[in-house]
């Protein structure tokens, strides 16, 4: 297994937290990832810090985008205090369930790829992903070139799972597969869209 996971990880797998019925995991979005966090191996609350603190780098309203993009039903970000906020409140909320942690615990290895051979490709999956919307398009691509093609890429994989008409050509999952190779990603996080596929 070249990751310490073979699923999503990190800020991308935060936001398959927000579905229809995620007020069962916590009465409020902090809850939610508190909780998650709180039952997760270190090496998970390491990856969801590192993302989020990359995400730091990007505009507020663009936060937002790449959040409702990733979510099913990302809550309404006016009592969260907006993209931003929302963001540091996750690195707040990992730095104080590794503030636990007797040792000081790091990535390492393969799970410190970032993609960066990857970003012509990233970039060109994100641009003639033509059933996202342009804004949508548009944040990835700042998130790939800003924050890490690695990062971008997850977070383009959940915005195909909740794009509602969604789907994929043989050969764009190929090329989708063939980047999660690159990045080192385990058997299943690619494959979670796997379904979308058309044959013709």
């Amino acid at each position: 297994m070249p990751r310490f996971t073979p699923f999503d990880f990190g800020v991308s797998r935060v936001m398959s937290l927000f579905h229809q019925d995620w007020k069962h995991e916590g009465d409020t979005p902090s809850d939610v990832v508190a909780n998650d966090v709180a039952r997760s191996q270190d090496e998970h609350v390491l990856a969801v810090r590192r993302d989020a603190r990359a995400l730091g780098s990007l505009p507020s309203p663009v936060l937002e985008v790449l959040w409702e993009a990733g979510c099913q039903h990302m809550p309404s970000f006016v009592p969260l205090g907006g993209g931003a906020a929302w963001t540091r409140t996750v690195v707040e909320l990992c730095d104080a369930r590794l503030s636990t942690v007797p040792e000081a615990h790091v990535l390492t290895g393969d799970d410190l790829e970032d993609g960066a051979a990857c970003l012509d490709a990233v970039v060109a999956e994100i641009g003639s992903a033509r059933f996202l919307t342009a804004e949508v398009r548009t944040a990835l691509t700042g998130c790939a070139r800003r924050c890490t093609p690695d990062l971008a890429f997850r977070i383009l994989l959940r915005a195909v799972l909740c794009a509602p008409d969604a789907s994929l050509s043989v050969a764009r999952y190929a090329r989708l597969q063939a980047i999660g190779s690159a990045m080192r990603y385990g058997e299943f996080l690619v494959d979670s869209v796997g379904f979308l596929v058309q044959d013709s």
